[in-house]
């Protein structure tokens, strides 16, 4: 899930932290809010958190989650417990927006979708305390594809061990995202286990459809230092 800000116009002024905190709370879309929770995080400006605050229990779990990132930036801890709560939420008392094949409010989907989301915002907060909290998910299907990603996105070392293990994952998909992951952090302990892939020609399904084998390559000449090539 990639989400993209509009660019400034060269030599405009950033609007006030007040102007960016309406339009947070007036945008409707998901994805366009977080990317105004991002530019008022940079403010750094904790005074704003107060108007924020019955943000943290909104119904819409993805509109609670961009608000708890801004306290969790911040530096406010209610928003990293705000968000893990989130990730933990099996309930069915929610907004479902996701609907089934045959019309109907789809509730499973719906508590899929808000975790996965939890887990995207994870990375984007670079918490450590999320790794063990993440690592898990690592084999949860319907949550894991985020999971790499979010781990790279943190950087933590602990992290290494666990995406080594998923590069033995019967999933060619989360093989590849664990390969990325581990360019990412510049895993060299990674290196033998990444050469050990070199011939597994199985394909992702997102992006280019790349081969494990395609992926493997790309990272090892990333990790690997200039004088060992």
């Amino acid at each position: 899930m990639l989400f993209t800000a509009a660019p400034l116009i060269l030599g405009q002024q950033p609007p006030p932290v007040s102007r960016l905190i309406q339009q947070f709370e007036g945008e409707k879309v998901f994805w366009r809010q977080f990317e105004i929770a991002k530019a008022i995080a940079e403010r750094n400006d904790p005074s704003i958190l107060p108007r924020l605050e019955p943000w943290l229990t909104h119904n819409d779990r993805h509109f609670r989650g961009n608000a708890a990132f801004i306290f969790g930036r911040l530096g406010d801890r209610r928003g990293f417990d705000v968000i893990v709560a989130i990730l933990g939420d099996h309930s069915e008392t929610r907004i479902v927006d996701t609907i089934s094949s045959n019309g109907r409010p789809f509730v499973e989907g719906q508590i899929r979708e808000d975790r996965y989301y939890a887990a995207h915002l994870l990375g984007d907060l670079k918490d450590p305390r999320a790794i063990p909290i993440l690592v898990p998910l690592l084999a949860e299907t319907g949550i894991d594809y985020i999971v790499p990603r979010s781990l790279a996105q943190i950087g933590g070392r602990s992290a290494i061990a666990p995406l080594i293990a998923t590069l033995s994952d019967r999933s060619p998909s989360m093989r590849v995202l664990a390969i990325k992951a581990l360019a990412d952090l510049k895993a060299t302990e990674a290196l033998p286990h990444l050469r050990l892939l070199l011939n597994d020609q199985q394909r992702c399904d997102f992006d280019k459809s790349e081969s494990v084998a395609e992926a493997a390559k790309e990272a090892i000449t990333a990790i690997q230092p200039k004088t060992a090539r």
